[in-house]
């Protein structure tokens, strides 16, 4: 559904994103993890068809993203990071608006399944304005949706949002996938991207650095941390079982945790760096 070769864009000398390549399927929930700055949003911003590469190719369901932008648009739906509903319409008055650009047919009833959808129901007719970040999020998204497109992207769809709305968005997710819609999704969350993604790419200075399932990626690390304490810096050390782990954890005389290895783990072996938050 989504394939990109060798897909790189320069801003100036300024290396955005380094030939990545990238193979998802219809119906998959892909994230791309990594910090702010790994290159996430800018390879959102080509495949919408916003920012032209500076050399590889990339298409959506068969279609090149430059030479075909407008058939692929039709295709696509984005909720881009910023918040860019309009403030002064309703939450209904901005879908319709959506609506009416792409001359859909049925605009009122998809309006009313959307909105009950989002949960947003007993505020349609109020102003976006007066809405909570989150509300805001989950019109974003139902915006997105709101033409039917197979493929939909999500650029950090969940940031900034308390811990209880960001688990309403990752609900609304998870039935985009019963939907058969295929999602690309940004995050910097790490939780995020095991529970939501059937696989993952992680970014590092534009570079894509490892690709897999959440289980195979943290199989290749080791499956169980240590963490201990060492001249007032966290040291983590890595073990493929938990008995092995645990020998180790007896083996200092300090306090440690033993835990699950994640993503975040996974990152910091192949880069020596931490995802900020």
């Amino acid at each position: 559904m989504i394939i990109t070769e060798n897909l790189t864009k320069y801003f100036g000398q300024i290396k955005a994103v380094e030939k990545l390549n990238l193979h998802i399927v219809k119906g998959e929930i892909f994230g791309l993890l990594g910090p702010n700055g790994a290159g996430k949003t800018t390879t959102v911003r080509m495949l919408n068809t916003l920012t032209l590469p500076t050399s590889g190719r990339a298409e959506i369901n068969g279609l090149d993203v430059v030479r075909e932008a407008t058939k692929v648009k039709r295709l696509i739906g984005v909720a881009p990071q910023e918040l860019n509903l309009d403030r002064e319409l309703t939450g209904r008055e901005n879908l319709r608006l959506h609506g009416l650009l792409h001359q859909m047919k049925g605009i009122e009833e998809r309006i009313e399944y959307l909105l009950k959808w989002t949960g947003l129901s007993e505020r349609a007719d109020s102003l976006v304005k007066t809405y909570s970040g989150g509300m805001q999020r989950r019109l974003l998204v139902a915006r997105s949706i709101m033409h039917r497109p197979g493929v939909l992207f999500l650029d950090e769809p969940t940031v900034g949002l308390d811990p209880q709305v960001r688990r309403q968005i990752w609900d609304l997710i998870r039935n985009l996938k019963q939907q058969g819609v295929t999602v690309l999704l940004t995050t910097h969350y790490i939780e995020e991207a095991e529970l939501l993604c059937h696989r993952v790419g992680i970014l590092s200075h534009g570079k894509l650095i490892v690709l897999g399932t959440p289980p195979e990626l943290k199989a290749q690390i080791g499956r169980f941390v240590v963490e201990s304490l060492d001249d007032g810096v966290t040291n983590y050390r890595l073990f493929e079982g938990r008995e092995e782990a645990y020998r180790f954890a007896q083996t200092r005389g300090d306090d440690v945790v033993i835990r699950e290895s994640n993503l975040e783990d996974v990152f910091i072996k192949l880069t020596g760096e931490r995802i900020e938050r």
